[in-house]
């Protein structure tokens, strides 16, 4: 006798898995981007130092190369989600859009009588429209043709073309902003004043947005942070509570030991290698010249040799750290030890110097682990991944020759929010 199946499928939606990064080369799972738009194009000749650029980049040719990086992620499992699309979303939530309008539109940066009217403006905005000025800016120009221009000295101190909200370029790096360790986001303060208010789209993102606000987890946020800075791009989780962190250009000490308290105060970690790199342009992040390609391997920038590094773990009291200086010569013993391996493999392509230097610069040794010993490359770097393949590692590339000029490779254009440890 036949019988009828009466159960009723549940109509609630499943509840969003929490995010987690238990790892560098775990399988990757999930991860923010953002595809190359507006904000490129307002990089001049002569604001592009300012807005941290060293070149002007092809916009139409670097978002057929974002596109590419984002296939080969989502061909292999990977969740993508894309940064403006969580903007737009989060901006739908009444209270997010609020506190984003006015962190972003303040009487002390664009002045009392300017700040009200963008106010006002933004306000009146589509999600999407009002996702797309935040991150690519707004000139004086735009702003007269929205609305009548107030009577503000700003405005009249400037040219029809000044930027009356500045973009933000350096969204394309989802890395540095925020970055997740084990189960915990940091939103960071940023070095540097051209990405200062990258934080307030993340953090809006992370306490509003559907795919975050009903989960679980840690949250860090960057506040007034003063000499405290720390971006994501010197972060690397190595697993099982240990984290490897540079002090470079962008990350300081007070970051460090910020970061450390608060990782630790979470029982997040329970141990920290910090790396003392030069301060340099060309090793802006400790991800520009070193990451993890398996278990126990890092691709290294043959030029960077040796660094004085320190351990560091709770010491009594609240916030109390014990740290453990490290000569040089005992870098890589020091991250064995963190990892609780026995030796690691540092893969250095041979080359001549002025070669490995233009490699890494090219951005060579930042690579993006999808699993286990398969990493996302730039295909520019000939040598590094020849070398990487020699060396056992599956490595896919992504064209690289317009995106290439940001200064930012595969690792620092994904920010992982699941990636299974080891």
């Amino acid at each position: 006798m036949a019988t009828t199946d009466t159960t009723t499928a549940d109509p609630r939606p499943l509840p969003a898995e929490p995010p987690f990064v238990g790892s560098e080369v775990g399988r990757l799972r999930e991860v923010i981007v953002h595809r190359p738009g507006l904000e490129l194009l307002r990089l001049t000749p002569e604001n592009m130092a300012e807005l941290l650029f060293d070149d002007l980049l092809w916009v139409r040719r670097a978002q057929e190369e974002h596109d590419v990086f984002s296939e080969v992620l989502a061909g292999a499992g990977v969740k993508v989600l894309e940064l403006t699309d969580l903007l737009r979303e989060t901006l739908a939530v009444p209270q997010a859009r609020t506190w984003i309008v006015e962190q972003t539109f303040d009487d002390r940066v664009q002045g009392p009588v300017a700040a009200p009217v963008l106010r006002d403006l933004a306000a009146a905005m589509g999600d999407e429209e009002l996702a797309e000025l935040l991150v690519g800016g707004l000139t004086r120009r735009e702003l007269g043709e929205r609305t009548d221009e107030p009577s503000s000295l700003v405005l009249h101190g400037s040219g029809a073309d000044s930027l009356v909200l500045a973009p933000l370029p350096n969204h394309l790096f989802t890395r540095d902003t925020s970055c997740w360790v084990y189960d915990g986001v940091a939103v960071n303060a940023m070095r540097m004043a051209a990405r200062a208010r990258e934080t307030v789209n993340y953090e809006a993102i992370y306490r509003w947005h559907p795919r975050f606000a009903p989960t679980t987890f840690h949250h860090w946020s960057a506040g007034i942070a003063g000499e405290a800075s720390v971006e994501g791009g010197d972060v690397l989780v190595l697993g099982d509570g240990a984290v490897l962190v540079g002090m470079s250009e962008r990350t300081t000490a007070q970051g460090v030991e910020r970061l450390a308290t608060r990782l630790f105060d979470a029982g997040v970690a329970d141990r920290i290698v910090a790396v003392e790199l030069p301060r340099a342009r060309s090793f802006m992040h400790l991800d520009t010249v070193m990451t993890m390609v398996d278990e126990r391997s890092f691709i290294k920038y043959a030029g960077l040799g040796m660094l004085p590094s320190y351990t560091v773990t709770p010491g009594p009291g609240p916030g109390g750290l014990n740290i453990t200086d490290h000569e040089p010569e005992r870098m890589h013993d020091a991250l064995a030890d963190a990892m609780g391996v026995t030796g690691l493999r540092i893969l250095a392509a041979e080359q001549d110097v002025h070669a490995a230097a233009r490699e890494q610069w090219d951005d060579g040794c930042n690579s993006l682990a999808l699993a286990p010993g398969v990493v996302v490359t730039y295909d520019r770097n000939v040598t590094s991944n020849s070398y990487l393949r020699e060396s056992g590692i599956e490595v896919l590339e992504v064209p690289g020759s317009e995106l290439g000029r940001g200064r930012g490779g595969p690792r620092c254009m994904s920010c992982p929010t699941i990636r299974e440890g080891l």
